[in-house]
């Protein structure tokens, strides 16, 4: 048999007594000027904040707005102490100091293509971070370092994150330019990525997975795109790939075993 249902239950408020001959004057008042004075000092606080220059700065001298906290958002490839370095902020620093020193400190780091400081009151700074990303490991004379789409070597430690990118032979900014337009537009194919090198000068071999794939130097994101019908194709039909052409316009030409 089903239980009849239940109303939700409230714990009841206790009533305070009552006083015998009436409320003393001032009783109930003192909340309602807690909130008044809490109303004020936000309002203080708004006008102080807007002025257009001397509000800021007369609250930079208040202890209550210390930074006390830095959050960093939007880092995956570099380091928080790398930021927090570059920041160079201490318990004397206030929130109210001016951001535009600070977010071109954090810019200058050449992993950082794009810096915003912000402030979450009363005593948080707040770094978003645009990344230049590794899209390449190429060999140095200090070891395998990732690469940019730039061409630019990045300080990014790998005891920090692992860098999960194809290996180059060599430094060439034409395929690092196509591997960070593979990252952008179409990441899960630039994830099967895993190795690449010119075979002529103006040819390219990839290795997506185990698949060898031929292509152009100026071959785009979307041209790379077109395997993916040619192999579902060939799976289906239970036929191993052993290379795929893209050199000859408009045509996906498969090797098959």
């Amino acid at each position: 048999m089903s239980e009849p249902a239940h109303e939700p239950w409230e714990e009841p408020a206790t009533e305070a007594p009552r006083r015998r001959g009436g409320r003393r004057d001032g009783e109930g008042t003192a909340g309602g000027g807690r909130r008044w004075r809490r109303g004020a000092a936000a309002l203080l606080l708004v006008l102080l904040a807007s002025a257009p220059w001397w509000g800021p700065r007369l609250l930079a001298q208040l202890a209550f707005f210390r930074v006390r906290r830095v959050e960093l958002v939007g880092a995956r490839y570099i380091a928080p102490r790398d930021i927090l370095r570059r920041l160079a902020v201490d318990t004397l620093a206030s929130v109210w100091d001016p951001t535009g020193p600070l977010q071109a400190r954090v810019a200058a780091h050449p992993s950082v293509k794009a810096a915003r400081v912000r402030r979450k009151l009363p005593g948080t700074l707040v770094v978003e971070v645009t990344e230049w990303t590794p899209v390449a490991l190429v060999p140095t004379r200090d070891g395998l370092r990732p690469f940019d789409e730039r061409g630019v070597a990045l300080p990014t430690d790998p005891a920090w994150t692992p860098v999960d990118v194809p290996v180059l032979l060599q430094r060439d900014t034409t395929v690092l330019r196509l591997l960070g337009a593979v990252q952008r537009e179409a990441p899960s194919l630039f994830a099967r990525v895993s190795e690449v090198r010119r075979t002529g000068a103006e040819e390219l071999l990839l290795r997506l997975d185990t698949v060898p794939v031929r292509a152009r130097t100026d071959v785009t994101p979307q041209r790379l795109w077109e395997i993916q019908p040619v192999e579902r194709d060939l799976a289906r039909r239970q036929r191993r790939v052993v290379e795929l052409d893209l050199r000859y316009r408009d045509q996906v030409i498969a090797r098959v075993q």
